[in-house]
Formats: structure tokens, C-alpha cells, sequence
């Protein structure tokens, strides 16, 4: 999780499959629905090579992404 001015927050899960499902999410739905307004979006790591919305406000983003 990262906090940012005006305590706004970024969830981020790291899911060890290729093309993580909405399950994944689960976790960061959750936070979502305690922040409220105050999460941004949350962002699930994956080995896989797309970007794809597992949920409102949810990304699976390849962990790739990082260095690229």
C-alpha cells in the first residue's frame, strides 16, 4: 500500500500466475471499500505479458512493467 498527499492510497497485491482472475482482487476490493474515497486505484502484479481490469479500479499489471 502506498499513501500520498491528502492520504489518498494505492493498493498493490503480487499474484504468482500468468493471468491472475477476479479473485485476486479480493483483497484490494476490500481496502477499497473501507477507504472509500480515499483509494485511488489498486494494482495486482502478475508474470503474464497484458494489462487487463480485474475489477473497478483495479489493474493486473505484468511485473515486467516495472523495468519497462
Amino acid at each position: 500500500m502506498a499513501e500520498f498527499v491528502g492520504q489518498r492510497v494505492i493498493g498493490i497485491e503480487i499474484e504468482a500466475s500468468a493471468a491472475p482472475g477476479a479473485e485476486a482482487a479480493r483483497h484490494l476490493r476490500w481496502l477499497a471499500g473501507e477507504l472509500g474515497d480515499r483509494f485511488l486505484t489498486g494494482v495486482v502484479l502478475h508474470t503474464g505479458p497484458r494489462i487487463y481490469e480485474l475489477d473497478e479500479r483495479v489493474l493486473a499489471v505484468p511485473i515486467a512493467a516495472l523495468w519497462g
